[in-house]
């Protein structure tokens, strides 16, 4: 995995990823294949937290754990607070503006409530 975005490196010389291309997301979106495509974009890419997890649950055969942020979106806002832009994230589960590294995505009761 890159060291910055922790995506998967491309090549099969590197032991790479598939690519994942804006085309062929659209072809799922239109298929409506939504948590294929929420699975490649996050965990099966760069959520280092998730990709943990979901090792963990399919080991233990406990439920499934819903991703996280991706790490492309931290290195993005720490870019533009590098830029002295004070980047905020909407929390509508507490409609409140919080930290972007304080967002969770859904509480773990609630993963744990449904099967994936």
């Amino acid at each position: 995995y890159s060291l910055v975005t922790q995506q998967p490196l491309g090549g099969k010389a590197q032991f790479g990823g598939q690519r994942l291309g804006e085309m062929e997301v659209w072809a799922l979106e239109a298929h409506g294949a939504a948590y294929t495509l929420q699975e490649m974009l996050t965990v099966k890419s760069d959520d280092i937290e998730g990709r943990t997890k979901v090792y963990e649950a399919i080991v233990n055969g406990k439920y499934v754990y819903t991703p996280g942020l991706p790490e492309s979106f931290k290195v993005l806002v720490r870019e533009l607070k590098g830029l002295a832009l004070d980047v905020r994230c909407i929390n509508f589960d507490e409609a409140k503006s919080v930290g972007c590294d304080q967002v969770k995505i859904r509480e773990e009761e609630e993963d744990k409530k449904k099967l994936f």
